[in-house]
């Protein structure tokens, strides 16, 4: 046996080994806390902003608080999405792991995790300039509605996309 298949034989040894070692709960646990992190970031910065913005509404029209309060649980929704998945993660989790496992888990809570932020973001701008349509003319305020129920389908697509590749497997 020569050296160039002796080295080869043990780096793809050592790639086997390390491919079925039990370390792939750190890449699981890496992958829950993006999906549970980005999401309730986004998230809490946005219900934060959409309630500045309806606190001023309240000042002069407190009748407007449950309006106001639907356009702020939008931005609200991204966070508990990322939370679910990172529930559901939890039940695979297992001390002997695989790297393969791990990294299934960590790819599974990146729709959520990557979608998550963003989406908050968004359906924070839309739902601030609905407070101020419900401030001017509340007969318009379901309008806002649906604009922040557009971006909402998307935070749904990545929340459903992490939810089926979870559901997909059991190790």
């Amino acid at each position: 046996m020569d050296i160039t298949n002796l080295v080869s034989a043990s780096v793809g040894a050592s790639l086997e080994a390390v491919m079925h070692a039990p370390v792939g709960i750190l890449f699981a646990v890496l992958g829950m806390a993006l999906a549970i992190l980005l999401p309730g970031i986004g998230s809490a910065k946005n219900v934060g902003l959409i309630g500045e913005a309806a606190s001023g509404l309240l000042i002069e029209e407190s009748e407007k608080f449950g309006k106001s309060l639907v356009l702020q649980l939008m931005a609200a929704s991204q966070g508990l999405y990322g939370f679910v998945i990172f529930i559901m993660a939890i039940g695979l989790l297992h001390v002997e792991m695989t790297v393969m496992n791990g990294l299934y888990v960590f790819v599974s809570c990146l729709p959520i995790a990557i979608v998550g932020w963003p989406t908050a973001s968004y359906q924070g701008k839309i739902s601030v300039a609905g407070i101020g349509v419900l401030s001017r003319n509340e007969a318009q305020m379901t309008k806002s509605i649906i604009y922040a129920v557009m971006v909402e389908t998307y935070a749904l697509l990545g929340f459903v996309s992490s939810l089926i590749m979870l559901n997909a497997v059991s190790f």
